[in-house]
């Protein structure tokens, strides 16, 4: 078989090409490429790591201002409330105040005022008995044809009145 005889000389020459080819491969990427692909890689995942490190430092700080945040804030209400307690007191005082001056204002008006009154009943009285002192003296007079002294008769009248 002539194939067989043939196969040393064409394999010889196919294997070497193929062992050449292999080689350049292996030293083109092996050698060339694959070392930049790793150092890339490498180099990614130490930016991912450093970045996720830097979000937990930023985390960490992040919680930590909120808390402090937190326990200010709560301060501040607290003085707020403080200070809306005594804004509170301080006008329930002032109310009082004007409260109590208004009363006086009100207190001495009213008394005036039944100061007042009290002189216009008296005078209405000391009036009306001048009118019925009158009225009795006419009426005396013309019924029983009596004259009546007007002091008798305002005596008669503020008995018969204040009795």
């Amino acid at each position: 078989m002539p194939q067989i005889s043939q196969l040393s000389e064409f394999y010889a020459s196919q294997i070497f090409w193929m062992l050449v080819i292999f080689g350049a491969v292996f030293f083109l990427i092996g050698r060339g490429m694959a070392p930049k692909v790793i150092e890339t890689i490498d180099n990614r995942s130490k930016r991912i790591a450093d970045d996720l490190n830097a979000a937990e430092a930023a985390h960490r700080d992040a919680d930590a201002q909120e808390k402090t945040w937190r326990v200010q804030s709560a301060a501040q209400r607290g003085q707020a409330q403080a200070l809306i307690a005594e804004a509170k007191a301080k006008g329930a005082k002032a109310t009082e105040a004007q409260l109590a001056v208004a009363g006086k204002g009100i207190e001495s008006r009213l008394a005036e005022a039944e100061g007042r009154i009290a002189a216009a009943r008296e005078s209405a009285l000391a009036e009306i008995e001048t009118v019925a002192a009158d009225a009795a003296s006419d009426i005396a007079a013309r019924v029983a044809g009596l004259t009546v002294d007007a002091e008798a008769a305002r005596a008669a009248v503020k008995g018969v009145l204040h009795g």
